[in-house]
């Protein structure tokens, strides 16, 4: 491809925009009653709090057209962008509503969050099979900081000077994650500190959402943790977390008998027809575990251990007379068989798909050096994130897993040409776009509701 001419660039046309695509997803906003939600849950009575329903909107409305810090939201001042959409704010009015947020005004913002992601279940197949099995994952993310006036930044288990994100996101067999509840911490913060609040809210949100079948909460073995497990088992949900290999751990593990162990499907496996079998060096076996039998008896947790293991490439001695593994237990009390229960404990990874879609988007910075509007600016862009991802689910089946980048691409950033005729207006985009078929169908289920299903 090369430049067929030589050209000259005038900004000069005040009927273009550069993201058409947003006039729908704010439909969907409005659809799932985000205004009236921040209306009814966020009061501050401080300079700049005014009108907190169009400035969360706005910043919403930023973040799902891709900017990543408090001066991008100029990208809702260009052309035509104020006769298409109205209650658009500067980004300096942006930044001073942000730097009002305190701690309480936070968990109302979570209160929007949550209600938005129910209502947005509603309106958009978002979690298909909800009702018979759905996964939450928990997790925490660094998020990078530079220079000395972020409150809050500092060194954690990462040894990278940032904040830290911990995020509990939702998804079923069928569909991509959504993000269920986020919090922002220091950066010193030991992941699980505080992790079972978030749970808590996270299980709750499922449960309003439509996940009124089996519940498992997935996690790694920085949530090996007493606190976590009894929240699961208060609101009638399993887990399935690694468990550290502590001694206890490891003298269950030793006692698991030989021939116990089941190959499964792994790297490298290859399936045996004669045996209806696969021949694998991956092995999986269970057995029955009580956890923190240390702490007081009421704190105990007996459930399943099943144990991955598979062969150490690197032993710490050559010329082993015996194969040495590598164990990975996963105490769980999934109802799900034991070779299930494990495969799906591996989706886990999901979770590393969603943070790197934030960074890849609205967390790529935290745009301030206030603690609590980095705070309300991580919530914000978890309702962003859930709205693209509700915009995909009702544009097509491909957009339905897309990543939330590729939504912004195809669907929301298209350029357009406003015109007016019979107080209305009319969107003229460009010929050919291979993705037409998919914004119609978004833009008609905004208006009109997705279609019915049998």
């Amino acid at each position: 491809m090369r430049v067929s001419h030589g050209f000259t660039a005038v900004f000069d046309d005040p009927n273009l925009v550069s993201c058409a695509g947003l006039a729908p997803v704010l439909s969907l906003a409005e659809r799932a009653g985000l205004q009236e939600l921040v209306t009814e849950h966020v009061r501050i009575d401080k300079t700049g709090g005014n009108n907190a329903h169009l400035k969360i909107g706005s910043l919403v409305a930023g973040m799902v057209c891709g900017a990543d810090s408090i001066d991008d939201m100029t990208l809702l001042r260009h052309g035509a962008m104020e006769r298409l959409f109205t209650g658009v704010r500067a980004p300096s009015t942006l930044g001073t509503f942000l730097r009002s947020f305190t701690f309480g005004h936070i968990r109302q913002l979570d209160a929007v969050a949550s209600r938005l992601l129910i209502n947005l279940t509603r309106h958009a197949p978002l979690l298909p099979g909800a009702a018979e099995l759905t996964y939450i994952d928990v997790d925490d993310t660094v998020r990078q900081t530079y220079g000395y006036a972020k409150q809050g930044a500092g060194r954690g288990y990462t040894g990278v000077k940032g904040l830290n994100a911990l995020l509990a996101i939702m998804s079923t067999p069928g569909s991509a994650p959504v993000i269920a509840a986020a919090r922002l911490r220091k950066g010193s913060t030991n992941s699980v500190k505080g992790a079972h609040r978030l749970v808590a809210d996270a299980l709750v949100t499922a449960k309003s959402s439509g996940a009124i079948g089996v519940r498992v909460l997935r996690a790694d073995s920085a949530f090996y943790n007493s606190d976590v497990i009894s929240t699961c088992l208060r609101h009638g949900s399993c887990f399935s977390i690694t468990a550290r290999q502590d001694p206890a751990v490891r003298k269950a593990i030793e006692s698991i008998d030989e021939t116990a162990w089941t190959s499964i499907k792994y790297t490298n496996a290859i399936y045996d027809e004669g045996a209806q079998a696969w021949i694998s060096q991956a092995e999986v076996a269970e057995i029955g575990y009580t956890a923190f039998a240390s702490r007081a008896k009421a704190k105990h947790v007996t459930a399943r251990l099943i144990v991955r293991r598979v062969p150490d490439a690197n032993p710490a001695h050559q010329g082993e007379l015996f194969t040495v593994y590598r164990y990975h237990a996963v105490f769980t009390n999934s109802p799900l068989p034991m070779l299930t229960a494990e495969k799906a404990h591996r989706g886990h990874a999901i979770v590393e798909q969603v943070i790197a879609d934030l960074k890849n988007g609205p967390l790529a910075h935290l745009p301030s050096g206030r603690f609590w509007a980095n705070s309300a600016w991580l919530v914000c862009a978890a309702m962003a994130f859930n709205l693209t991802r509700a915009a995909g689910t009702l544009a097509s089946a491909v957009h339905a897993k897309a990543t939330t980048a590729t939504i912004r691409t195809q669907l929301i950033n298209i350029p357009a040409r406003l015109a007016r005729s019979a107080r209305r207006l009319t969107l003229h985009l460009p010929t050919a776009w291979p993705w037409e078929h998919a914004w119609q169908q978004l833009s008609a289920s905004t208006r009109h509701g997705p279609p019915r299903t049998t």
